[in-house]
């Protein structure tokens, strides 16, 4: 892929991204029909060539037919398998050559898009790395940072942000480490992991996340 840096223009108040590449958003989705809609629209203003793709993983409210009214193409789990299998449902049906996921629960900001596509290109894995502010609890805020201490010993890089699930990577590369992943929650700690160890170029982008709304994307363990 040609080492080449995206372009935007400000539309309104919406930044509209154009890359060089074929791009796939993923959004793994339960329950979220309170907040998918803007989620959408928001990433669909930003972002009017990608291929938008929405994994309901058998929600029990109307998160499938929403998503499908707002335009995105939705996949349908059979049951509740876990948030990790609803991403890997995704990058499985992706026909870009890069993929970025985020939340359906309204936590990650679509303004942060620009700065996490950007350095796509000389990076193949580029991860929105929450602050401490952003942890909804101090004890939240205490087991991640345990958790990226952990990691950086062991990886011997230092990682900002070892379970953020708003990133952006080239397909290519995730779909070698596709079959580690995990059904639940853990499985940006296994691609981040995976990623470095294998002497990929990983790069952390520092973000501010927001309160999620009333959605259960976020509660599948």
């Amino acid at each position: 892929m040609a080492e080449q840096r995206l372009t935007w223009t400000a539309v309104a108040e919406v930044e509209v991204v154009r890359t060089p590449y074929r791009l796939t958003v993923v959004i793994p989705a339960y329950n979220e029909a309170a907040s998918i809609a803007a989620v959408l629209g928001r990433v669909a203003g930003q972002l009017p060539d990608a291929e938008l793709i929405v994994v309901d993983d058998a929600s029990a409210d109307d998160t499938a037919a929403i998503a499908e009214s707002c335009g995105a193409r939705v996949i349908r789990q059979a049951y509740n398998k876990g948030n990790g299998a609803a991403v890997k449902a995704g990058l499985r049906a992706a026909t870009g050559e890069v993929v970025l996921l985020l939340d359906a629960d309204g936590q990650h900001d679509p303004a942060d898009i620009p700065r996490v596509l950007a350095p796509i290109g000389p990076y193949d894995l580029v991860v929105a790395a929450r602050t401490r502010a952003s942890n909804a609890t101090k004890t939240r805020g205490a087991g991640n940072a345990a958790l990226n201490r952990l990691a950086t010993y062991l990886t011997g890089m230092e990682v900002q942000d070892l379970t953020s699930g708003f990133r952006a990577m080239k397909r290519a590369q995730i779909m070698e480490f596709i079959h580690l992943l995990p059904n639940r929650m853990s499985y940006p700690t296994t691609s981040t992991m995976a990623f470095i160890k294998a002497g990929y170029s990983v790069k952390f982008v520092p973000i501010e996340a927001h309160k999620r709304t009333a959605g259960q994307s976020g509660q599948k363990l």
